[in-house]
């Protein structure tokens, strides 16, 4: 059976979830900025007024590319979840983390930069499952304490973004080799936090 492209899933219906990848593509091309409603358009090969079907403007969009965002951190970070104990699915929030900066590079500065606004409903449903993991696992490991297990989680979400970070600045090399060696790293340096929580306090 012959595929279907992005180009043709309008015709069924569908034209809303082509808008939201074929901005993801322009946004991993040419960054937030180079982004427009017609260019996507033009690429999808429909009329300008097309979009406004199905979204108000390029804001609105850009947020449902936000949410599509957070989907994907959460599929990344479930992933990587290999037991039950709290340290292992705290360690899995940090290399799903790694990941999905390193697979969705310019979607991941765009989110954690401009492209979503701070608070917004429907990217903190996308991302809850995340949240989820990481606040249930840091809270058991801080033995229920509030202020230990903020502590421990803003410690273990600095390492796995700033190992992105140095990943994404090519400081740990380039390639699959670099992506593993920042997984591995951020893995490392959760366990010792964890190991080393009370330190934080």
């Amino acid at each position: 059976m012959p595929r279907t492209t992005r180009r043709d899933r309008y015709h069924h219906g569908d034209l809303r979830a082509a808008l939201i990848d074929t901005a993801m593509e322009l946004i991993a091309e040419q960054g937030v900025q180079g982004f427009s409603l017609a260019e996507a358009s033009r690429r999808l090969g429909v009329a300008v007024s097309a979009p406004y079907r199905h979204f108000a403007d390029r804001d609105e969009l850009l947020l449902a590319v936000g949410v599509r965002a957070g989907e994907l951190l959460a599929t990344a970070v479930s992933a990587e979840i290999g037991g039950d104990s709290h340290e292992a699915r705290l360690v899995a929030v940090a290399r799903g983390y790694v990941r999905f900066a390193a697979r969705r590079r310019a979607l991941f500065e765009a989110l954690f930069g401009t492209l979503m606004p701070a608070g917004e409903p429907e990217f903190e449903r996308a991302t809850q499952p995340v949240k989820g993991v990481f606040q249930t696992a840091a809270t058991a490991l801080a033995g229920g304490d509030p202020v230990a297990a903020e502590l421990l989680g803003s410690a273990v979400a600095a390492v796995a973004h700033g190992y992105a970070g140095l990943l994404n600045l090519g400081m740990l090399g380039a390639g699959d080799d670099a992506v593993e060696l920042a997984v591995a790293r951020a893995e490392a340096a959760t366990r010792a936090l964890i190991a080393g929580r009370s330190a934080l306090s």
